[in-house]
C-alpha cells in the first residue's frame, strides 16, 4: 500500500478492492470497533468507536443511485472497467488500455529533454529555448501517442499520471481534450514513464484512496 500524507492532517492510503473489507474491519478493530458509516456519492466514510474516521473515496463517477456503504462500494468496484491509462512526464510516456488491473494495449516512449543549463550569458537563452522546443517535440509525441491508442477505443474511464505541466500541455490539444475531460481527479504520482510503470499504474488505478484521521 502506498502511504502519504493528507492535507489538513492525517494520512492517505491506497488499498486494492480486494483488500478493502479486511482493511475496514482491522481499522475499526485498532479503534474500539465500529460506531456509523455514512455515505454520499463521492465518498464512504467510517467512523470508529473512539472518534477515527477512513473516508473512502469513490472512484469512476462516484456510487450508482441506491448503493450505500462498504458494500454498495465494493459492489461499484466490481464492475467491468477498460480503463485509458496515461502517464506523461517531461521526455516520456506511457498510454495503455487495462482490465481488471491487467495492460492489454500499450505503447511507450520518450524523447530527450535536456536540463537547465548552468552556464550565464547569452548561452542561456540559446540553451533556454533549445529546451522549450525540445519539450514540444516531447508533448507532441505524447499527444499523438494518446490519440493514436485511445481515442479509438471504448472506455468506461480514464486515469491519469505524471508530470501536472505536461498533463496541462496534453489538455491543451484540442483532439484530447474531450478524453481528458473524463479523467479520475486523481493523478497518480509516477516516475519517468515505462512499460513496467504503466503495469503497476494499471492496478493502482483500481486501488481507493483512504483519508485517515485519527481521534
Amino acid at each position: 500500500m502506498r502511504v502519504r500524507a493528507a492535507a489538513g492532517g492525517g494520512r492517505v492510503v491506497e488499498v486494492a478492492p480486494q483488500r478493502l473489507a479486511g482493511w475496514v474491519e482491522r481499522f475499526t478493530e485498532r479503534h474500539g470497533g465500529p460506531a456509523a458509516t455514512r455515505s454520499a456519492p463521492d465518498r464512504v466514510v467510517v467512523e470508529a468507536a473512539d472518534g477515527a474516521t477512513a473516508t473512502l473515496a469513490v472512484p469512476f463517477g462516484g456510487l450508482p443511485a441506491g448503493a450505500e456503504g462498504l458494500a454498495g462500494l465494493l459492489a461499484h468496484l466490481a464492475a467491468d472497467r477498460r480503463i485509458g491509462l496515461v502517464l506523461v512526464r517531461l521526455g516520456g510516456y506511457s498510454v495503455g488500455v487495462a482490465r481488471a488491473g491487467v495492460v492489454e494495449v500499450s505503447a511507450t516512449g520518450a524523447r530527450p529533454v535536456h536540463g537547465r543549463n548552468r552556464k550565464g550569458g547569452s548561452s542561456s537563452g540559446r540553451f533556454a529555448r533549445r529546451r522549450e522546443n525540445q519539450a514540444r517535440v516531447a508533448i507532441d509525441a505524447a499527444a499523438e501517442t494518446v490519440a493514436r491508442v485511445l481515442l479509438p477505443q471504448r472506455l468506461d474511464a480514464v486515469v491519469l499520471g505524471g508530470d501536472a505541466a505536461a498533463l496541462d500541455a496534453l489538455r491543451a490539444d484540442r483532439r484530447l481534450a474531450p478524453l481528458l475531460a473524463r479523467a479520475e481527479p486523481r493523478v497518480l504520482d509516477v516516475p519517468e514513464p515505462r512499460r513496467a510503470v504503466l503495469d503497476e499504474a494499471a492496478r493502482r488505478a483500481l486501488a481507493v484512496e483512504v483519508t485517515v484521521r485519527e481521534p
